[in-house]
């Protein structure tokens, strides 16, 4: 994980990954919101990470997969049935703690 800091507060974000983009290069910050266990799955609940507070966001559901080599990464899930389990797992979980835009 990346070590961000929030000045305006002095406290450590611990829950902030940046991530690659294979195409383009670039490094993305994401903050982790949850980690959701579903049919012997584990999927990551992510959003982009922005030093200022934004009204909207969007959400990711992604997951580990393992490459031919054995290496690891992060992927988003591509299959809506699951995003949609997991989006409203995750809901349940943190009814309350966000306002969610439909």
């Amino acid at each position: 994980m990346a070590d961000k800091f929030n000045e305006e507060n002095n406290e450590e974000l611990d829950n902030i990954i940046e991530l690659t983009d294979e195409e383009t290069g670039e490094t993305v910050p994401f903050e982790h919101l949850d980690t959701v266990e579903m049919d012997g799955h584990t999927y990551f609940v992510l959003t982009e990470f922005f030093e200022e507070e934004t009204e909207e966001s969007d959400i990711y559901i992604m997951t580990i997969v393992t490459n031919d080599d054995g290496s690891e990464t992060l992927e988003i899930v591509e299959d809506q049935a699951t995003v949609m389990k997991v989006f409203e797992e995750f809901k349940t979980r943190c009814d309350g703690e966000f306002d969610f835009v439909e």
